[in-house]
């Protein structure tokens, strides 16, 4: 109970309280200019939580990632442009909204929904993550291997439209997790002879190159060959007030929708479109007579929007719970925390409760935040969404050069940002998933210990695994989630979450 209470006095401090706000203020900007994404926002801005206290850093990197989804749905309603995959799906109704004159209405449905589907996600998390540490606990290094696997192997499986795809993207941020010195001998390997590469390759030119030098590098290709841009529509009109009816109407698809969302973020590599598209068409399948959707149904945004930010802080389970990312954002995270000297995992609970109270703490205030600062700022960030991109691209372009240099002072560092953002741009254009990459390459040092732990119990022999059923059952989920992905037909799934 001490924890607890430390934990959450850390998360009400003044200068915690001050970078969740500012976090959720930023978030919700990044959301409302079209070109920007959620990972690439929290890539850009981890450099800044270097000075920061565990709690503050990640308080202000969550504020980020959860006003960002929030934020998402103005362009989506204003200007019919989804500045994520996700939000493709509120742009089906949230547009026609607008243009009826109900664009006002539509915003607070998304913000109201944003904000109830986050904080069920985020009790969510609370309640289950502490239980499933305590059950990975008594997991051995075969048992580990076996849950890394299969974490890397689901996500393969959704990040993308061909699993081997996705697994070659895997197995090459599993690849260059390996550049470095070798833990037990002090070999170097594929360093090529740079001294700068003996402790393996920067997290953050990873992160920031893969994911935000690499979508500004989409975004200026589509500035050069861009079509006319869509007529924007003005927040505000006659019968554009949400009371109480309406608002009690949507209620019950908001609750739902909560569900649906938490559930999918629980699963690793889903992701909030998934759960955006999901839970709209369940709403839709449940609609009543009158209500059509696509054509201007505030149940429809209510829908894509609630499981969207839902989503976010349930994907946070697994990585409090065992130490692996679920989402890119997720993964971005742990780049946070080991930055400060904390390794999340199934032991966090035990060696550092205070911390993982104040996070829990901080996730709540940011909850509350998104609705103070999104009420209010309603008209004011709509806006943004004149921001053209020919600004947009070259100031966080700048950005991500001045953060990879200052998180190391060097300007190797900002060479190999450069290079993986290419290397992401490539990924992009050939359709090999960034995001199976980015969490290959975060849980290879993990995962290769835990392998090498594994062949010394079992002595090598396949036969030993016999005697650790739990890590049997969890291969034969991840064979069975391979060879159903392969019969099943498959569409094109967002590399992003």
């Amino acid at each position: 109970m001490d924890a607890v209470l430390l934990g959450l006095g850390d998360a009400l401090a003044p200068v915690t309280v001050l970078f969740v706000l500012l976090g959720v203020l930023l978030g919700y900007v990044i959301g409302v200019l079209p070109g920007l994404n959620r990972p690439a926002a929290l890539a850009i801005a981890i450099p800044i939580s270097y000075w920061l206290t565990p709690v503050a850093a990640v308080g202000f990197l969550i504020g980020i990632a959860k006003a960002s989804g929030a934020g998402g749905a103005t362009t989506a309603i204003l200007i019919n442009t989804p500045g994520e995959p996700n939000a493709a799906v509120t742009c089906l109704d949230g547009y026609p909204l607008a243009r009826a004159g109900k664009a006002k209405q539509a915003l607070k449905v998304a913000l109201y929904g944003s904000v109830i589907g986050d904080l069920i996600g985020t009790l969510a998390l609370i309640l289950l993550a502490r239980p499933l540490a305590t059950l990975a606990l008594g997991f051995g290094p075969v048992e580990m291997s076996a849950v890394m696997i299969l974490a890397l192997t689901f996500i393969a499986a959704l990040a993308g439209t061909s699993l081997f795809r996705g697994l070659a993207a895997g197995a090459f941020g599993l690849l260059c997790a390996t550049v470095g010195l070798d833990v037990e001998s002090g070999t170097p390997r594929l360093t090529f002879g740079q001294v700068e590469l003996f402790d393996g390759i920067p997290l953050l030119a990873v992160t920031v190159g893969m994911l935000a030098l690499s979508e500004m590098i989409i975004q200026a290709e589509e500035v050069i060959g861009r079509r006319a841009d869509t007529a924007s529509v003005a927040a505000g009109g006659a019968d554009d007030r949400l009371g109480w009816p309406e608002f009690r109407r949507v209620l019950p698809t908001i609750l739902q929708s909560s569900v649906v969302g938490t559930a999918i973020g629980l699963l690793p590599g889903l992701g909030p479109t998934v759960a955006s598209f999901a839970s709209y068409a369940l709403a839709k399948r449940m609609a009543k007579p009158g209500e059509v959707f696509g054509k201007g149904e505030l149940k429809g945004v209510a829908a894509a929007e609630t499981a969207d930010n839902a989503v976010v802080p349930a994907s946070f389970v697994p990585l409090f719970a065992l130490g692996l990312p679920g989402s890119v954002s997720a993964a971005i995270l742990i780049a946070a925390l080991t930055i400060h000297g904390v390794t999340p995992g199934p032991r966090l609970f035990e060696e550092q409760p205070r911390l993982i109270y104040g996070i829990f703490g901080a996730m709540m205030v940011a909850a509350v935040m998104m609705l103070v600062v999104g009420r209010i700022g309603l008209v004011a960030f709509a806006k943004l969404t004149q921001v053209p991109a020919t600004v947009i691209v070259p100031v966080v372009t700048m950005l991500c050069l001045v953060g990879a240099y200052l998180e190391s002072k060097s300007v190797f560092a900002v060479g190999l940002m450069v290079g993986f953002g290419l290397v992401g741009y490539l990924m992009h254009r050939f359709d090999y998933s960034r995001v199976t990459f980015l969490i290959g390459f975060v849980i290879g040092p993990q995962l290769e210990l835990s392998v090498r732990q594994a062949l010394i119990i079992t002595e090598g022999k396949v036969s030993s695994l016999a005697h650790h059923p739990a890590a049997l059952a969890v291969l034969a989920i991840a064979v069975a989630a391979a060879v159903y992905v392969l019969r099943a037909p498959r569409g094109p799934v967002a590399d992003g979450a």
